[in-house]
């Protein structure tokens, strides 16, 4: 697997690294599609995280980042701009910078959820669901079972884990469910360091 000036470069953003398995997924994929890109683990702490972003996406050939705990919530404020499915949860799992310069984040957990479900044969649609925590990852599942058509899923919380914004964010993923899917789609960008889903 050669690096060379050409390859472009997906950070894998989280701390501790140790346990990061995206690296060992994607890279191998991309040598068998011949695509030169290469996903390079980058263990960032906490109290760096939000300085460390900005130099990150000065470099050329930096394409985007995954982005794993603790940082998916964090992300929100760090971005331009933000997903629908990112907006209602309140997370992000992935960065991507445009062409532009400005970077958008997405959250793909819940997504890949409902997708696990499908493939088992359940189909959410229609279904309670119990949502144990509230975090960036509970929350997005919360949301993305809602626009595959659950009803509203009941959460279990821990309030004393995460602040403010995990809940924020869950009562977000919550909201979502008692509309249609589609109102999904009309969450705006964040301002002013905040993510505001938007219901009509």
């Amino acid at each position: 697997m050669v690096i060379s000036g050409n390859t472009r470069l997906i950070a894998h953003l989280g701390y501790p690294t140790a346990s990061f398995k995206a690296p060992m997924i994607y890279n191998p994929r991309f040598v068998d599609q011949q695509v030169d890109v290469k996903v390079v683990p980058m263990g960032v702490r906490p109290e760096d995280y939000a300085a460390f972003i900005p130099p990150l996406f000065t470099m050329t050939n930096i394409i985007g980042a995954l982005v794993t705990m603790p940082h998916k919530i964090a992300t929100c404020d760090l971005v331009q701009r933000l997903s629908p499915t990112a907006a209602i949860a309140g997370a992000c799992n992935a960065i991507r910078r445009e062409a532009d310069g400005s970077l958008s984040g997405d959250m793909s957990d819940g997504e890949g959820f409902v997708l696990g479900l499908r493939r088992k044969g359940f189909n959410p649609q229609g279904t309670r669901a119990l949502v144990v925590g509230s975090g960036g990852v509970g929350s997005a599942i919360a949301a993305s079972l809602a626009a595959a058509g659950g009803q509203r899923p009941d959460p279990v919380r821990y309030p004393t884990r995460g602040g403010a914004r995990p809940r924020r964010a869950a009562a977000s993923a919550l909201s979502a469910a008692r509309y249609h899917p589609d109102a999904a789609r009309s969450c705006r960008t964040r301002a002013g360091g905040q993510c505001h889903p938007r219901w009509g």
